[in-house]
């Protein structure tokens, strides 16, 4: 748990430990990757806007090592910042002040969400792209491509289902773990992402397909 407020810190020890969770705390980004590095926790609630290394670099150094679950806890409330926050792979963003019950709810989530990670094929090939699973790359037509822990989830759950229509509330199921503790728009705000991805010169032609009316599907090729 990142946060330079010393108030918020206890605070939120005192609720996590009352709760049944062993917490370690850290008042700036570098020391949250010093302990990151030394204790590998289960899930990160880190704040924005601190001193020395802010929430933004820090996430992106997080996830340069690893797909833990990471909740942003922030005042900055506005569209584009939990879109910032969102897009460089934080997996929820509540903003200050907060709930201390919904809190707890979203750290429960986010946990049985990283429990149901692991159960996945090792590999995926078609026409059009293949992904290693255990080294967690994807590459389309030769080409190395980079994503989010999000992203990647996103495509795996569409490559392990090639050729089915999933909803809306499956994908929340499947990628985020919970259809009814995430946005429904973050299925279609990820899906724009993952196409851009795929294909930056043409992302409408990658063969993850908007089925109007029903949901998506990825349609294989090969």
């Amino acid at each position: 748990m990142v946060d330079d407020d010393e108030d918020i810190r206890g605070l939120l020890r005192t609720l996590l430990e009352r709760a049944g969770y062993l917490v370690d705390a850290a008042a700036d980004g570098k020391a949250a990757l010093r302990q990151f590095y030394a204790t590998t926790p289960d899930l990160v609630i880190l704040d924005v806007t601190m001193p020395e290394l802010d929430g933004w670099g820090t996430l992106e150094r997080i996830r340069d090592l690893s797909d833990v679950p990471v909740l942003m806890l922030t005042a900055r409330t506005a569209e584009l910042e939990r879109v910032r926050g969102l897009s460089g792979g934080a997996d929820d963003y509540v903003p200050k002040p907060f709930g201390r019950q919904e809190l707890l709810a979203r750290v429960q989530a986010l946990l049985r969400r990283a429990g149901g990670r692991t159960k996945t094929v090792e590999a995926y090939a078609d026409d059009f792209l293949s992904i290693d699973h255990g080294q967690r790359s994807v590459t389309v037509r030769g080409n190395d491509v980079s994503l989010t822990p999000l992203e990647f989830r996103l495509l795996s759950a569409f490559t392990q289902n090639p050729n089915q229509v999933l909803s809306r509330d499956q994908l929340l199921e499947l990628v985020w773990g919970d259809p009814y503790g995430v946005s429904g728009d973050q299925v279609k705000l990820y899906v724009g992402y993952l196409r851009k991805k795929l294909s930056p010169a043409s992302p409408e032609d990658t063969p993850v397909e908007t089925v109007r009316g029903f949901g998506y599907r990825y349609r294989r090729s090969g």
